[in-house]
């Protein structure tokens, strides 16, 4: 956290510094915007794409599956090596692994039809997007005011998801037609690069020092996991993180299907509810930071998070059965789960609270749970859909996301509970220094 020492700043830095961004990250926001628009822009072409180009279905799939299980270790790595190497440092190595992977991955794999060297390198560039965004959120928990931290990180959850899963989309929709697939995923370089250099040469804050000798550096990493051992409520929310986004990677594997072929949703239908899900998540990522930092994280991710995912998990599939493929009602539904998703954005201000000595090694385990989240929907979403059947995946979603009320009363501690009102409108009151 911020040294207690200082002036209140005025202007626009203390109104950027009210809102959770100090000012000497105010810069990495915007770095980490564009970064995930570069990352973003393949998302919902890849595959398709790749096919098109005569590589089978299951080498994609084993493709994308590698991928996947990168990101899950190296989104746990990002948080330990932060706190062994500094995050400007992870973020930087971020950067570099994501852009030259990508060139190896464009240029001597897809365009030179290689798949051995496709597989390759499209999985170590799995570790650029973790170590870039990952390690940032690292910085934002270790330099930011506890009064403001729910704010924080909701601005970083803004710009994390706005870039990925928004104006990515956006860009490649509409750059697509004019150039070509391959020509925009060598466009996704120029953001990547852009978000590189801003944090290369504008993100400058206090320095946060790496023990010498790689065993120290090695007994970091490990700290990444045993923090769970000193501090089990850190694992508890590991595991709330994995739930969080449960429904968000479960449903594509059998909701789309179900809202189009079943119910009577076109597909553009279906994609415009979609992709209102994610803009309401990306501003209830910001509502749900200031809302924690009024009434409490806890109370935010438990009620408006957990009970919220329940109602709206089981609103996403009866909703559709009662009135059909009725466009007003199934828009509803979806923007109430994209906010109660995003009420779980204060677990990333709860963590590093419940861990002070080991903040990064806390959000370690934090971002461990956002990667396994990534590979347990899909794999709960195969194994139960046969026997269960859509209405069946939806109430044991829903079973989940109720039994992550409980967990997430479990992480009530001193650390956590919400600051006296007069002070958390201000970072400036606890004399804060930011540079």
């Amino acid at each position: 956290m911020a040294e207690v020492t200082g002036e209140p700043r005025t202007g626009f830095a203390g109104w950027l510094e009210r809102q959770g961004i100090v000012r000497s990250l105010a810069w990495g926001y915007l770095a980490l915007l564009l970064f995930m628009v570069g990352d973003g822009i393949e998302l919902g072409f890849l595959g398709p794409y790749l096919e098109s180009r005569g590589f089978g279905a299951a080498g994609v799939a084993t493709l994308i599956s590698v991928y996947g299980v990168v990101v899950a270790i190296a989104a746990w790595l990002a948080g330990a090596l932060a706190e062994a190497w500094g995050p400007r440092r992870v973020m930087l190595i971020g950067f570099a692994v994501w852009v030259v992977f990508e060139v190896i991955f464009l240029g001597f794999g897809v365009v030179a039809g290689n798949y051995e060297v496709m597989l390759l390198s499209y999985g170590v560039r799995g570790f650029g997007y973790p170590f870039f965004a990952y390690g940032f959120l690292v910085w934002v928990t270790m330099d930011t005011p506890k009064a403001v931290i729910g704010r924080a990180v909701g601005w970083y959850w803004f710009a994390s998801t706005a870039g990925l899963g928004v104006l990515s989309s956006y860009f490649a929709g509409a750059v697509i037609p004019l150039v070509g697939e391959l020509a925009t995923m060598w466009l996704s370089l120029a953001f990547v690069a852009a978000g590189g250099v801003i944090v290369l040469f504008l993100v400058r804050t206090r320095r946060h020092e790496a023990e010498a000798g790689a065993w120290a550096n090695l007994r970091q990493v490990a700290r990444g996991l045993t923090v769970v051992r000193s501090h089990p409520k850190v694992g508890i929310g590991g595991v709330v993180r994995i739930i969080n986004t449960l429904c968000f990677y479960a449903f594509p594997v059998f909701l789309a299907s179900h809202m189009v072929n079943d119910v009577g949703f076109s597909l553009p239908q279906w994609q415009t509810i979609w992709g209102t899900m994610l803009f309401a998540n990306i501003i209830g990522n910001v509502l749900a930071g200031y809302l924690g930092d009024r009434i409490g994280p806890v109370n935010v991710v438990a009620w408006f998070g957990g009970l919220g995912c329940v109602i709206t998990v089981l609103a996403m599939y009866y909703l559709p059965e009662w009135f059909g493929p009725n466009f007003p009602v199934a828009m509803i539904a979806a923007i109430l789960l994209g906010l109660a998703m995003a009420a779980y954005v204060p677990l990333s201000a709860i963590v590093p609270l419940l861990a002070p000595t080991q903040k990064a090694a806390a959000v370690a385990i934090l971002n461990l749970g956002a990667g396994l989240s990534n590979a347990t929907g899909p794999l709960l979403a195969r194994a139960f859909l046969g026997p269960f059947g859509v209405g069946g995946m939806m109430w044991l979603l829903a079973g989940l996301y109720a039994v992550g009320i409980a967990l997430t009363f479990g992480l009530r501690a001193p650390e956590v509970e919400p600051v006296d009102a007069a002070t958390s409108s201000s970072p400036e009151r606890d004399g804060v220094r930011t540079s």
